[in-house]
């Protein structure tokens, strides 16, 4: 994002005496001691400090750890950095120049930067503490002003002391289908590392945020936590020290497998953001940090509400034609969705896209499937009064494609090596790391957009990793550079559409929940959580994704049963409550839909219009977790106001003389009262607490009691149950 500096104030002392650095937001706080000549060192992260304790805070005991340690003297502990410099030398020793404080208009910036105590080599350690969010970004600049190339083996984007105690830490791990399930383990001596390594999208297998509680075993609402996610698009790498000192040593930057980086004389080379926070609220409380953040400062458009669509993959996958997107735009149409999304299938003409095997990179249409094109799609939707999108898949191609038999040289490629292939037994991905793919991705955009402008949302995917190590582009002195440079080059071109397409509405999505990622959403608005749309499945997975990001930026669908991914069947009532939890959207053939379920469907987009706000734009503050074995789930969203809420209940397992937990809720306004009103009802009869009004003090305190089933005639009962409760203040 592009910040305008308007003040620059030098802080820090011109002799060698003592300098403390705070770097502070409205509830969080880290100090540093910057004393010129001397290492940069960490003192204190947590809550806001008073100016009374900040001056004692080095007597009452502190870590006094070199916030940024270079490798190559006293390097028993892990580095942040490790360099060769020109004449061979693996160490490096640095030292506190100067600090510099920049005014953004949200944000202060705070810039530290390190000499080497022979070289003419520097580390910038930057720190922006935003002023109406807990928030602090950290990230590094380093330049080489040596007279030959240095080489980086190691570059960490930031680092911080955690002191040991009954410290937890919360992350999440998955794979296709299963993204993002929580895992929280105390730590234990010696190393964790948490990594990806898959090339094009970071977040099917872990991710690269995690959460540290310093109290024991994580709690959702009390307790001192501290979050932190870096912001990157490519491989990362977490590590979490712990030896025979008193603190969990913990970095994160890029991860450095085979991407050792040749840094020229006078070249800078930045590291990507490292966001922390801090929060005394428990996992929750941190939650909300994060997700008030991305939305204000990270995510595309963050404070837009998002339109309820219709997408057309499991509808009818590759099976594209006229009369079937015209009949599915006017079936979501009539039950209220606002946008119509055409998925995998509308391209190719040499090789007509009919399953996943061809035509990646030929993004003409397929005249066979759409005489009028694309443009005709375009005014259907608008006559049915709906925004019209489409799917693209743009950084791959398969062997079977136009494009690869012009450009073999515009895929990656290891040198000496056939390709291997990925989904269809021929897709490749191309080299982002050359201009002129940049280029030709861009025109893909470009040229869908200038001859539609009215197209309203692009699903955007990727579905294969870096399976050859390999550029035919860069220079063999340079082929670790792939996966930075492929990123770089990946920023470049979502730089240029967003530049020229600013209001378009674009979906990450890579197989599934492949870049659920703070690096990659300032270009994006929403990610897809999982080609999973199972209800159950998703209910652990969005629980877990919820933990650093918004319901607005979480793609959750209606889809049909048996369940295409896991044939489980679930009831529509089910189905809906969970997907009302995230962006509410559709993932079914709606003319195989009965009357009944086509007007449930109806009535719950309608509803969800009158939550939208207070769901994508709220506070979260989740109740009980999936995972804890009580055979549900409940969390809610509170507007900023306290003024309404959203509470949500899932049951997600049936036994025989089951005693669910009733649960409390948070966040409200204890001396406000609330009316309660249950949407999507199903039953007979309407819950004995329909239209009261209750106290926030009471609600938070005692909760209400959850019907184990629904009120419904025999022979609609099922064994699933979930509720949704929409409070508003009176």
């Amino acid at each position: 994002m592009r910040r305008i500096f308007t003040l620059i104030l030098l802080i820090a002392s011109a002799t060698a005496g003592f300098a403390q650095v705070r770097i502070a937001t409205p509830g969080t706080e880290l100090v540093l001691k910057a004393e010129k000549g001397s290492e940069l060192q960490i003192q204190y992260f947590g809550g806001r400090l008073s100016d009374a304790d900040a001056k004692v805070l080095e007597a009452a005991g502190v870590p006094n750890h070199n916030a940024y340690q270079p490798y190559g003297v006293w390097c028993s502990w892990e580095s942040a950095l490790e360099v060769t410099h020109a004449d061979g030398n693996l160490s490096t020793v640095l030292k506190v120049d100067e600090v510099s404080t920049v005014e953004e208009p949200t944000a202060k910036v705070t810039r530290i930067r390190l000499k080497d105590t022979v070289y003419p080599f520097y580390v910038t350690v930057c720190y922006r503490a935003y002023q109406d969010v807990d928030m602090i970004e950290t990230w590094t600049e380093i330049e080489n002003l040596e007279k030959k190339p240095v080489t980086l083996t190691r570059f960490d984007s930031g680092y911080l002391p955690i002191r040991v105690g009954d410290v937890w830490v919360s992350h999440l791990h998955g794979t296709w289908a299963a993204e993002g399930r929580l895992v929280q383990e105390p730590l234990e001596r010696g190393m964790k590392v948490i990594k990806n390594k898959d090339g094009t999208r970071n977040s099917h297998t872990d991710h690269a945020e995690v959460m540290f509680s310093l109290d024991g075993k994580p709690q959702e609402n009390v307790g001192r936590v501290i979050g932190a996610a870096l912001c990157y698009s490519g491989n990362y790498e977490l590590r979490i020290d712990t030896r025979d000192i008193d603190y969990h040593q913990f970095y994160a930057g890029i991860n450095p497998d085979n991407s050792s980086y040749r840094l020229e004389p006078k070249e800078v080379f930045k590291t990507p953001e490292l966001a922390l926070t801090y929060s005394d609220e428990g996992l929750s409380g941190a939650s909300r940090n994060f997700h008030r953040w991305g939305r204000n400062y990270k995510l595309a458009h963050g404070n837009q509400p998002r339109k309820i669509l219709l997408n057309s993959w499991e509808g009818v996958y590759f099976n594209i034609n006229e009369p079937g997107m015209d009949q599915m735009m006017a079936d979501i149409a009539s039950m209220g969705g606002e946008l119509f999304v055409m998925d995998d299938g509308w391209f190719g003409v040499k090789y007509p896209r009919l399953t996943d095997n061809c035509a990646l990179g030929d993004w003409e249409v397929d005249r066979n499937k759409l005489p009028n094109g694309i443009g005709w799609l375009v005014e259907q939707a608008h006559k049915h009064g709906i925004k019209f999108g489409i799917w693209i898949e743009p950084e791959m191609t398969n062997t079977a494609s136009e494009l690869y038999e012009k450009h073999p040289d515009w895929v990656l490629k290891a040198p000496e090596r056939e390709v291997v292939t990925g989904r269809g037994g021929t897709q490749l991905v191309l080299d982002l790391a050359n201009p002129q793919v940049q280029d030709f991705i861009f025109k893909v955009v470009d040229d869908l957009l200038t001859e539609n402008p009215e197209i309203d949302y692009i699903k955007w995917d990727a579905n294969m990793p870096v399976a050859n190590h390999g550029s035919q582009y860069l220079p063999k002195d340079k082929q670790s550079h792939l996966h930075i440079e492929y990123h770089r080059g990946f920023a470049a071109v979502c730089d240029r559409i967003r530049a020229k397409y600013p209001d378009i509405t674009i979906q990450a999505c890579a197989s599934g929940g492949g870049r659920a990622n703070w690096g990659v959403l300032p270009w994006f608005d929403e990610f897809w959580v999982s080609d999973n749309t199972d209800a159950l499945q998703r209910v652990y997975m969005q629980w877990g994704t919820s933990y650093f990001f918004p319901a607005i930026a979480m793609a959750s669908h209606i889809s049909a049963t048996p369940n295409h991914t896991v044939f489980r069947t679930t009831s529509l009532k089910y189905r809906i409550d969970v997907a009302m939890s995230g962006r509410l959207g559709m993932e079914i053939q709606p003319k195989n839909m009965t009357d009944q379920e086509k007007e449930l469907c109806r009535k719950a987009i309608a509803e969800y219009k009158q939550i939208r706000h207070v769901v994508q734009l709220g506070d979260i503050y989740r109740l009980v977790s999936p995972y804890d074995g009580h055979n549900m789930a409940s969390m809610m969203y509170v507007s900023p106001e306290k003024s309404e809420a959203v509470f949500y209940w899932w049951k997600t397992e049936t036994f025989y003389d089951d005693h669910l937990p009733r649960v409390k809720m948070a966040g409200l306004d204890p001396d406000r009262m609330y009316k309660v009103h249950e949407l999507n009802r199903i039953d007979n009869v309407p819950l004995p607490y329909e239209g009261l009004v209750f106290s926030g003090k009471f609600l938070m305190e005692n909760g209400l009691e959850m019907p184990l089933k629904h009120n419904v005639d025999y022979h609609k009962q099922d064994d699933w149950s979930s509720r949704v409760l929409y409070l508003i203040e009176q």
